[in-house]
C-alpha cells in the first residue's frame, strides 16, 4: 500500500472512530446530566389535539428525548456484531456442558435482532453442530434481553423493570434449553443435526480486514438494523399516540391489572406478536393508562414466542420442540409477572 492510500485509510479510521466515540460519549453525558430519554407526554396532553397531529406530537416527543439512546443502541449493536468472535459460538455450544448454556445466554444479548430474525442464526448454530439446549437458550434470550431492548426498556419504562426482565429472560431461556435437551423430541432433533454434520475438520485461512473496513461494516450493520426496525418502531409510536389519546383509562385499569391482567398481557404480548421495540413503547403507553407493572412484565416477556417465530422455527426443529419452548416461555411470563407483582405489592 502506497503512502497516499495509507494516509487516506488512517484518516478514515480516525473519522469513524471519532464518530463512534462521540456517540458513546453523548450517551454517557446524558446519563451524567440526568436528561430524560423517555417520552414526557401524558394521555391528558393529547386531548384536544387535531387527529392528524397526535402521532406527530408523540413521535416528536419521543425522538426529541430518545434519539441519543436509539443512535447509541444501533451503533453499539453494529460494533458488537462486527467485532465479537463468532466462531466460539459454534465451537463450544454443546448440550452436555454448562459452558454451552453459559455461552448461549451470554452472547445472545449481543445479537440485537427480533425474534423472527433469530431463526436464521438459530438454524446456523444448530447446523454447525451446537446442542439443541444451548441453541434454544440462545433463541429465547436474544430477542427478550438484547442490549437494544434492555437499554430502551430502562430508559423508556424503568431500570427496575429492565433488570427484572434480564433475570426473568435468563431463567426462562436456561430452563427451556435444559428441559428440551432432555426430551425425546429434543434429542431427536439434535441427533439429526449431528448426523448431518459429521464434524470434519478443515483449515481455513481467515483474512482480517483493516480497522477502517471493519468500522464501516459495523455501521453498515447498524444501518441495516435501523432500516429493518425503525419503520415498525415509528408505526408503533403512531399507534401508541392514538392509544393514549383515545383508549379509556378505565378499560386498561379493569382488564390489565391483577391476575386477569397478567394472563391477558402474557397472551397479547407474545403469540399475537409485537415488532421489536414496539412492545416497549406500547407497554409504556398502556402503563400510563393504568396497566399494572406486573402485567407489563408479562407483556414484555412475550417477545420470543410469537406466532411468526414459531412458524419459522417449526421448519427447523419441528412442532414438538417449538410448542415446548413456547409453553415454557408463556408459563414463565405468567410466573414472573405474578412474582414481581407480589414483590412490589401491586398486582
Amino acid at each position: 500500500m502506497n503512502g497516499s492510500n495509507l494516509k487516506k485509510r488512517s484518516l478514515r479510521t480516525a473519522v469513524l472512530a471519532t464518530f463512534v466515540a462521540t456517540v458513546f460519549a453523548a450517551l454517557v453525558y446524558s446519563r451524567i446530566m440526568a436528561y430524560s430519554l423517555a417520552p414526557t407526554m401524558r394521555p391528558a396532553d393529547f386531548h384536544g389535539l387535531p387527529l392528524w397531529y397526535i402521532p406527530l406530537a408523540y413521535i416528536w416527543d419521543y425522538l426529541s428525548h430518545g434519539w441519543i439512546c436509539l443512535l447509541f443502541a444501533f451503533v453499539a449493536a453494529g460494533i458488537i456484531y462486527e467485532f465479537i468472535p463468532k466462531d466460539i459460538i459454534n465451537r463450544y455450544m454443546s448440550s452436555g456442558k454448562a459452558s454451552g448454556y453459559a455461552l448461549g445466554v451470554g452472547v445472545a444479548p449481543l445479537f440485537t435482532v427480533c425474534s423472527c430474525t433469530m431463526i436464521p442464526l438459530f438454524s446456523g448454530i444448530l447446523y454447525a453442530g451446537a446442542g439443541i439446549g444451548p441453541a434454544i437458550s440462545f433463541l429465547l434470550m436474544a430477542p427478550a434481553a438484547n442490549i437494544l431492548t434492555i437499554l430502551l426498556t430502562g430508559e423508556i419504562i424503568s431500570w427496575q423493570i429492565a433488570a427484572v426482565r434480564i433475570f426473568a429472560s435468563l431463567t426462562t431461556a436456561l430452563v427451556a434449553g435444559i428441559v428440551i435437551s432432555r426430551t425425546p423430541w429434543g434429542k431427536e432433533i439434535e441427533n439429526e443435526h449431528k448426523s448431518n454434520n459429521p464434524g470434519k475438520t478443515m483449515t481455513v485461512d481467515v483474512v482480517k480486514l483493516p480497522l477502517d473496513e471493519r468500522l464501516i461494516n459495523s455501521l453498515r450493520f447498524a444501518w441495516y438494523l435501523g432500516r429493518q426496525i425503525l419503520p415498525f418502531f415509528l408505526l408503533g409510536l403512531m399507534i401508541v399516540g392514538y392509544v393514549e389519546a383515545f383508549l379509556p383509562e378505565e378499560i386498561v385499569e379493569s382488564y390489565l391489572t391483577g391476575l386477569q391482567g397478567i394472563l391477558l398481557a402474557s397472551v397479547i404480548g407474545g403469540p399475537l406478536y409485537t415488532p421489536t421495540l414496539v412492545e416497549i413503547v406500547l407497554g409504556r403507553g398502556l402503563l400510563n393508562l393504568g396497566m399494572s407493572q406486573a402485567a407489563l412484565l408479562s407483556w414484555l416477556m412475550g417477545q420470543p414466542y410469537d406466532i411468526p417465530n414459531m412458524m419459522a422455527g417449526s421448519k427447523i426443529v419441528k412442532w414438538k420442540v417449538v410448542l415446548s419452548y413456547a409453553m415454557i416461555a408463556w408459563m414463565f411470563s405468567v410466573i414472573f409477572g405474578l412474582t414481581y407483582g407480589l414483590a412490589i405489592g401491586a398486582l
